[in-house]
């Protein structure tokens, strides 16, 4: 079977995570020191430590929201390096030591980074209070969604002047990155302002949506950061949103039951229009429904990323004629 993206907090939680701690605690030190090493029942000790761990282990990330899932793969991943540190002092081994220690501070600033970017503590993220509040009561989003097509996305393109390109993660399971390259070429061709807006957390780890603009030849000066273009947003014609949700739902500043609450979002509502690309209505990674698809000023462009790109593209090479087959390098 498979598992939701929300968190699953079994009854008596903090009750069974601390048995789990300090049973596997005991055992591990009766198999060391109780009743000394190389004997058959210390190696059953130390099996019996081993399994209680796995325990908490599967306790501790079934109780993570989706939304929290990036932030506990940088925990996770600096203790692995840490794990790696501690076995080259065991073993005596640098190469061990050396790589470990890569490894951990590497995943402790990614920690620090992701957490900063989900408006949570390094505190809270220590303890476990992952996805608590996914279970919080809230509003139902209700609302009928303005449903367009493609060559009515490039008509609503073409007439603006300045656009931003939101990216998700959803563009990089489309693998639309080349398609969204091509739609900022026919644009910036044509002579629009053409900026792209990336959440720190737009995809699974910082960078993400960075890499992947990079590798369909975006120029690195038209991309920005969350910080340096919210402000720009009421000022923006057209807002291109590609396979991004919990980064641009403003449920996290307007629904207190919200599990995205207080966390930092691009402000893409605020603009004239925003255009949504999507699979579907459905909610995001975190499993908060999204009251920006029933805005007045939005409108659903729904289907394949990568498809409905490469028909937009179509449509307003179409509608812009020769202006849209030529890129300048303009410095917006």
């Amino acid at each position: 079977g498979t598992l939701n993206s929300g968190a699953q907090i079994p009854e008596n939680r903090n009750l069974l995570t601390a048995l789990l701690t300090v049973g596997s605690l005991l055992a591990a030190m009766l198999a060391q020191f109780g009743i000394g090493p190389g004997s058959n029942f210390g190696m059953f000790l130390l099996l019996v430590a081993t399994a209680l761990s796995g325990g908490f282990g599967v306790l501790f990330v079934r109780a993570i929201g989706g939304a929290d899932m990036p932030v506990v793969i940088c925990v996770l991943n600096t203790c692995s390096g840490f794990a790696g540190v501690f076995a080259g002092l065991m073993v005596s081994n640098r190469l061990l030591l050396i790589a470990g220690s890569f490894v951990g501070a590497s995943g402790a600033i990614l920690s620090y980074i992701m957490c900063a970017a989900m408006n949570r503590s390094l505190a809270d993220v220590l303890i476990g209070g992952f996805g608590e509040s996914a279970g919080a009561e809230m509003e139902e989003v209700t609302g009928e969604a303005t449903k367009i097509t493609a060559h009515d996305a490039a008509g609503m393109l073409s007439s603006a002047q300045s656009v931003v390109i939101v990216p998700g993660y959803g563009m990089a399971v489309a693998k639309a990155q080349h398609a969204i390259a091509d739609i900022m070429r026919a644009l910036r061709g044509a002579g629009k302002s053409v900026r792209f807006a990336i959440h720190p957390v737009a995809g699974r780890m910082p960078g993400h949506m960075n890499v992947l603009l990079a590798e369909a030849h975006v120029p690195y000066k038209v991309v920005y950061e969350m910080d340096e273009i919210n402000g720009d947003f009421p000022s923006t014609d057209v807002v291109l949103i590609i396979g991004a949700n919990d980064t641009v739902n403003p449920a996290a500043q307007t629904r207190p039951g919200s599990g995205i609450y207080g966390m930092p979002v691009l402000e893409v509502w605020k603009a004239k229009q925003t255009i949504v690309m999507k699979r579907s209505l459905g909610s995001g990674y975190a499993g908060v429904d999204n009251p920006l698809f029933f805005e007045e000023n939005n409108a659903m462009l729904l289907g394949d990323a990568r498809k409905t790109c490469e028909a937009l593209v179509t449509s307003l090479k179409e509608l812009l004629g020769d202006e849209g087959n030529g890129d300048e390098d303009r410095g917006d």
